[in-house]
C-alpha cells in the first residue's frame, strides 16, 4: 500500500485524472469515499483514472481500508512536508478532503475543496472532457 512517488504522480494515461487528498481522521473524507468508490467502479475503463493520496500513517490507512474498501488505488504521502505537497496541487489552505480533476492533454485543471459525491464527480469529469475537445 505504501508507495513512494513523485510530487505530482502521473496516475495513468486516461484523458481525465482525479487525485483525492484525504486522511483517516477527516470525517468528510471518510464520508465521501464509499460514494467515490461506487462512482469510479461505474466509469468506462480508460475514460478516467483516480487515486486517493492519504496524508496519514500506514497503520491508520490499512485499518480504515479494511473497514471501508475502495475500488481505486490508495497511495500514502511519505514526504516530509505535507503542506508543500498540498500546495503543489493548489491546496493553499491545507484543507481536506481536496480533489483535483485534470485533463493533461489540454492543460485543464479543476480543484474541489471539501466533500465530493457521485454528482459532483460526474459534472467535473464532463467539464474536463468538454474543455479538451
Amino acid at each position: 500500500m505504501e508507495r513512494q512517488y513523485p510530487a505530482k504522480p502521473a496516475i495513468a494515461q486516461s484523458p481525465v485524472r482525479i487525485a483525492n487528498l484525504w486522511a483517516t481522521w477527516c470525517g468528510p473524507c471518510r464520508k465521501e469515499m464509499p460514494a467515490m468508490s461506487k462512482w469510479y467502479k461505474a466509469q468506462k475503463k480508460g475514460s478516467v483514472d483516480m487515486v486517493g493520496i492519504a496524508l496519514d500513517t500506514s497503520d491508520n490507512i490499512g485499518n480504515f481500508l479494511k473497514q471501508t474498501p475502495v475500488s481505486y488505488p490508495i497511495w500514502r504521502y511519505t514526504g516530509a512536508n505535507s503542506r508543500n505537497f498540498m500546495k503543489s496541487y493548489g491546496n493553499n489552505v491545507g484543507v481536506l478532503p481536496f480533489t483535483v480533476v485534470e485533463a493533461p492533454k489540454c492543460g485543464y485543471r479543476q480543484t474541489i475543496t471539501g466533500e465530493v459525491n457521485e454528482k459532483s464527480l460526474t459534472e467535473a469529469v464532463k467539464l474536463a472532457h468538454s474543455k479538451c475537445r
